[in-house]
């Protein structure tokens, strides 16, 4: 299954996410506190992370938002890596996720970036929503 985006193919690297995430990665810990916003966002979102690493949890997200930014931009390159987190978080996985609780997760998300990329705009807030509604709906399509 080709998960490149033929629609977005060629036309949008989204170069523009991958500078914001940057710009949040170096303005304090913002892998940390989209954390602290998405655990206190939902009661499910806590108890679904009740027994995790968030060292390696913390690596693993910085991780997925580059892929998810990347897949959203079209690349085959990162499908592999984008199907098996998929299968990580379905039904059959071994960190179910809900489907209800991805606007959550998008939520948290668009709060952290708020707070840490001082460069952020309404227009770049939501080519971060479309982009990650691209990654969402990949892994809710695979629930």
């Amino acid at each position: 299954m080709s998960l490149r985006n033929n629609d977005n193919a060629g036309n949008d690297n989204y170069d523009d996410l991958h500078q914001s995430y940057g710009r949040c990665l170096q303005n304090g810990p913002f892998i940390e506190r989209f954390y602290d916003i998405f655990l206190k966002s939902h009661p499910d979102v806590a108890s679904a992370f009740a027994n995790t690493d968030f060292d390696r949890q913390r690596r693993l997200l910085r991780r997925t938002l580059t892929n998810s930014i990347m897949f959203a931009a079209g690349s085959s390159i990162v499908a592999q890596e984008v199907d098996a987190m998929a299968e990580v978080h379905s039904q059959r996985g071994k960190a179910p996720v809900a489907p209800h609780l991805y606007g959550h997760w998008l939520e948290s998300l668009l709060a952290a970036v708020r707070e840490h990329d001082p460069q952020i705009t309404p227009a770049l807030e939501a080519r971060w929503e479309k982009a990650m509604g691209r990654i969402i709906g990949h892994f809710s399509g695979r629930y």
